[in-house]
Order: structure tokens, then C-alpha cells, then sequence
């Protein structure tokens, strides 16, 4: 644990970077992993667990507790550094051991094995149609259970983070559709639109506009330009929770690798990024650059702040 603010920065700005170099520590003492993903979507994350998740880490089995997918499970680094700083059950120790056998935290994330994990992934596409699963349960549940003039029994949201893989799965066009026709307007996607594969661009694959295609599939579309603006994709998940009548997509334009010389090119997706490139990318971001799994005092008690409001939110709906 680190007691000082590298840069002085806002403490928005110090938790999503924290988010991102846990992530690149974490795939460089495992020399494997994905570390472009984390530094790319972090702000998204940082946003969506800190704004709108509603959990509480000491009952991961809470009913009514949003859920979140990581359906671009190869970028589970992410998952782990954020599982870790909300308080779940998964210590420092636990990420030093990423993608170790016998470890809490293999290289996909997986269910049965990493408390606050909702669903195993990796394949592309599958992450997202379990999303439709999760919410069309809690649609059949409310209407079962919730009563006029009574708090809700099961209200809570599903969100999901998709990535360009996902969107080019037949599985995700299929879900899509369905969920489109259910009209599950607690379905929330956030889409990492970074535009690169493990091959390079996706342009090499890949030249449809995928976000016409969801508007035909009758979801709410929408576009943040910047996906370092952590106000633009607070307004946009906002915005998303305010439609009533189809589920939402939120196309979010990142740049995978962010802040590390690699930034913007396919190198970043699915390989270390090497220990003088980590140094140069912990630099960018004020962080000592010889110092590994570094958190900031600040971020560990800011952090915890969500996982204890969603606590308070489970008293109530217990009474």
C-alpha cells in the first residue's frame, strides 16, 4: 500500500489508474495476460462500480444486487483489480498469483472460483448472451413478485462489458435480437470500441457499423467520443437507465493500451508489455516506476465507499 498521491491528481483520476496499473502489474509477473483492455476500459469500469453498481462484497449473493459480466473475459486482470479494491474477498496476494494453478484468479474469469465472479467467460460472445439470461430472469421475477404500492423484489440491472470479439459472434447477434424483442430495458452494455484484434486492426475482419445494427435490433444506441471522459459515460449510462422500452448499448471509443508505448496497436492486446514498457506507461501516470501492485491509501477508503452504500441498499430491502 502506498500512503501518498503520486501526482496530486483528483481522486477519480488516482482510482482508474490504480484500476489500470494493477491490471498491467498483474500480467507482467504472470508474463501472460491482456493487459490493453484494462488500461483502455478502466475509466468505463471505475464509472459503472462507483456510480450506478449496486453490490455488496460481504453478501455476494445478495437477489436483488446488479450484476455485472466481463464478457471480454481475456481482459480479467481488470475484473480481479476491481474485485479487489471494492472489497470483495480477494486480496494483493491473490492478484500476485494470476493465471498461477490453484489460484484464485485464472487467466478467464471463473464463477465457482473468484468470489463476486457471475459468470465464467473467455468464449467470445457467450458473455453476452448470459447477460440476456440474467436479465430476462429478473423481468420474470418482478412480475411475479413485485407488488403496486410495495418496494420492488427484483429491480436490479445487468451490465456488461462487450468487446469487439463479442460483437462479431453469432451468439451476440441472437441474443441481441431477443433481448430487442423482450424489450429488457435493464439490460446495459457498455461496448469497448478500441478497434483493434489480437491480429491488428479490426478493420482487417471487419468493416460493418455494428451500432446500425443494434438500432435495428431495437436497443438504444449511443456514443461516447472519449472513453477517458468519466462524466460522458456517467451521462450515457444515466441516459440508459432512463429508457423504459428496449435495453441499451453505450459505444464507448477507447484506445486499448492507454498511456503505454503501445498504445493503439494490437501488441498491447494480448502480451505483456514488457518491464521497461511498464515503467515508461507507470511514469505517464505518476506512479513510482519501480514499485509493483501499488495502491494509494485514498483509493483503498474511496473505493470501499460503494460496497458500503450497497450494503445499506440490502438492509432496506431485507426489511
Amino acid at each position: 500500500m502506498s500512503d501518498t498521491n503520486p501526482n496530486n491528481v483528483s481522486i477519480d483520476e488516482l482510482s482508474v489508474n490504480t484500476i489500470r496499473l494493477l491490471s498491467v502489474d498483474m500480467v507482467q509477473q504472470a508474463n501472460s495476460g491482456h493487459p490493453g483492455l484494462p488500461l483502455g476500459a478502466a475509466p468505463m469500469a471505475y464509472v459503472l462500480w462507483s456510480r450506478f453498481l449496486r453490490f455488496n462484497p460481504q453478501d455476494i449473493h445478495w437477489p436483488n444486487r446488479d450484476r455485472f459480466i466481463l464478457s471480454a473475459g481475456h481482459g480479467s486482470a481488470l475484473l480481479y483489480s476491481l474485485l479487489h479494491l471494492y472489497g470483495y474477498d480477494l486480496s494483493l496476494d491473490d492478484l500476485k498469483q494470476f493465471r498461477q494453478v490453484g489460484s484464485k484468479t485464472p487467466g478467464h474469469p471463473e464463477s465457482h472460483i473468484t468470489p463476486g465472479v457471475e459468470v465464467t467467460t473467455g468464449p467470445l460472445g457467450q458473455g453476452f448472451a448470459n447477460g440476456l439470461g440474467m436479465a430476462m430472469s429478473e423481468a420474470h421475477l418482478g412480475a411475479i413478485y413485485n407488488k403496486e404500492g410495495h418496494a420492488p423484489v427484483q429491480d436490479h440491472y445487468t451490465y456488461v462489458l462487450v468487446s469487439d470479439g463479442d460483437l462479431m459472434e453469432g451468439i451476440a447477434s441472437e441474443a441481441a435480437s431477443l433481448a430487442g424483442h423482450l424489450q429488457l430495458n435493464k439490460m446495459i452494455y457498455l461496448y469497448d470500441d478500441n478497434k483493434i484484434s489480437l491480429d491488428g486492426p479490426t478493420s482487417f475482419a471487419y468493416t460493418e457499423n455494428p451500432m446500425q445494427r443494434f438500432d435495428a435490433y431495437y436497443w438504444h444506441v449511443q456514443h461516447v467520443q472519449d472513453g477517458n471522459s468519466l462524466d460522458e459515460i456517467e451521462n450515457a449510462i444515466r441516459v440508459a437507465q432512463s429508457v423504459k422500452d428496449r435495453p441499451s448499448i453505450i459505444a464507448v471509443r477507447t484506445i486499448i493500451g492507454f498511456g503505454s508505448p503501445l498504445a493503439g496497436t494490437s501488441k498491447s492486446h494480448g502480451s505483456p508489455l514488457g518491464a521497461d514498457n511498464v515503467k515508461i506507461t507507470k511514469k505517464f501516470y505518476g506512479f513510482d516506476p519501480e514499485q509493483s501492485f501499488q495502491v494509494p491509501a485514498e483509493v483503498y477508503e474511496h473505493l470501499k465507499q460503494p460496497g458500503q452504500k450497497g450494503a445499506e441498499l440490502q438492509k432496506q430491502w431485507d426489511a
